[in-house]
């Protein structure tokens, strides 16, 4: 792998909802070892009419200026390895020119790389024929661009079920996955509409289900919200999050912004002329930068933005059972030196919150079990949730935060003070201090 790559990656395990549905049912988790599902090796991009002059000059390393001068040639993409992971969002970055749009269409062969393999799963790319080509294009890969590209005379409808419709599926087939596909990008109503009709958020999301249409295992979108205006691109971040809970594709996502990075990457590449100069977590990228031009890149970058819950959160100790009773749960705030204590259940799913004050009234009547003063008046988060979303509701309430699984278990909670230790700690002395004035 790459340097700055990072041996513990986010992995998805989902399922289908049968054949020719459009993947579902994702359970978030951290794996090892995992097999890649895209893998580069040194892919290499030279345009020019004698783009085999540069190769020499590439191999020995040569800066992407030096082999412009001695050949005049220009090298794009510059001895790229990396691996993508199942399920995860892998971003790639960079400044105009940086060669990441080039990258991202040499892996679907849009682009003909001029050196170096790619493979997905244990198919290689580089060595396909057209004919095997085309089949991956409909098959395992999407993509979705920058510009809309839909077809102005054709519905809504009839856009998204167009890569169906080339690889000839019968009519009621494709118009019954493009309306399932429509369903899950929020435009179920507006399949007999024409792409003049709807916004330009509205328009991205057909571009979306086109590329989902076809149940793809991997989506490359190349700056896919860049032509957006910022609210309208902040919407469509949180549906493609909101949609790869539910479906579990591998993305490959290529941006220029870095906040848009930060936000939806599992894990970012960095490019600088033409060359990957770190991958890793967006924590990662911007806490322990590779180099000083990444350092210069994500200089200033919200800490809050990137550290999540699980990130903050202090193991769930101490804790009562259904079974305990008030004077257990007295006993045990008293040795911890706090008010309130989570209640859990025998699986370890929370029941609920007891404070000091109703466990001490409950012991003077005599109670000897939980239930009846068990309260559900607090917050609960998920693991993933960001530090900036936890910051209002720190401020707003009284208690702890409580972070569970998909399945209602207490994996941990959130203080104010593990929260802006937390900020200080990676590097965000000055948004720790307005953190500290907003919590009070």
């Amino acid at each position: 792998m790459s340097a700055g790559s990072t041996s513990s990656v986010y992995v998805y395990r989902y399922g289908r909802s049968g054949e020719g549905g459009i993947g579902n049912g994702v359970n978030r988790l951290r794996s090892k070892g995992p097999t890649p599902v895209l893998r580069l090796s040194k892919v290499t991009k030279v345009f020019g009419p004698h783009p085999q002059r540069a190769m020499p000059l590439v191999d020995r390393g040569d800066t992407r200026d030096a082999v412009r001068q001695k050949t005049g040639q220009n090298v794009a993409v510059n001895r790229v390895s990396l691996e993508v992971y199942p399920g995860e969002i892998f971003v790639v970055m960079g400044l105009s020119g940086s060669g990441k749009s080039t990258l991202l269409r040499c892996i679907n062969r849009l682009i003909e790389p001029t050196a170096g393999r790619i493979w997905v799963g244990e198919e290689e790319i580089t060595r396909m024929d057209d004919r095997s080509l085309r089949r991956l294009r409909q098959r395992r890969m999407a993509m979705v661009f920058q510009q809309f590209a839909l077809f102005p005379h054709r519905t809504v409808l009839a856009n998204v079920a167009f890569g169906l419709e080339v690889q000839k599926v019968a009519k009621g087939e494709r118009r019954r996955r493009a309306q399932e596909a429509l369903e899950l990008v929020g435009l179920g109503g507006w399949a007999d509409h024409y792409p003049h009709e709807l916004s330009g958020g509205m328009q991205q999301r057909v571009g979306l289900a086109r590329a989902l249409c076809n149940d793809p295992d991997i989506l490359l979108m190349d700056e896919a919200f860049s032509a957006l205006d910022p609210l309208i691109r902040e919407e469509m971040q949180d549906e493609l999050l909101k949609l790869q809970q539910q479906m579990g594709k591998t993305i490959v996502f290529v941006t220029h912004d870095l906040n848009e990075a930060l936000k939806l990457g599992d894990r970012i590449a960095l490019m600088r002329d033409g060359e990957v100069v770190q991958i890793g977590t967006p924590e990662e990228v911007v806490s322990r930068p590779a180099d000083e031009y990444v350092a210069r890149f994500v200089r200033g970058a919200d800490i809050a933005k990137i550290l999540t819950a699980a990130d903050v959160m202090k193991h769930p100790e101490p804790v009562v059972t259904l079974k305990d009773g008030p004077r257990v749960a007295l006993h045990r705030m008293r040795q911890a030196g706090i008010s309130s204590l989570f209640v859990v259940g025998r699986d370890a799913r929370l029941a609920g919150l007891v404070s000091a004050d109703d466990a001490f009234a409950a012991a003077e009547k005599g109670e000897t079990r939980l239930e009846a003063i068990v309260s559900r008046d607090f917050e609960r988060v998920d693991p993933e949730t960001p530090v900036e979303k936890l910051l209002p509701i720190l401020a707003a309430g009284r208690t702890p935060v409580a972070v569970t699984d998909l399945e209602g278990r207490l994996k941990g909670i959130v203080v104010r003070g593990a929260v802006l230790e937390a900020l200080a700690a990676k590097g965000g002395g000055n948004r720790a201090q307005d953190s500290a004035g907003a919590l009070g």
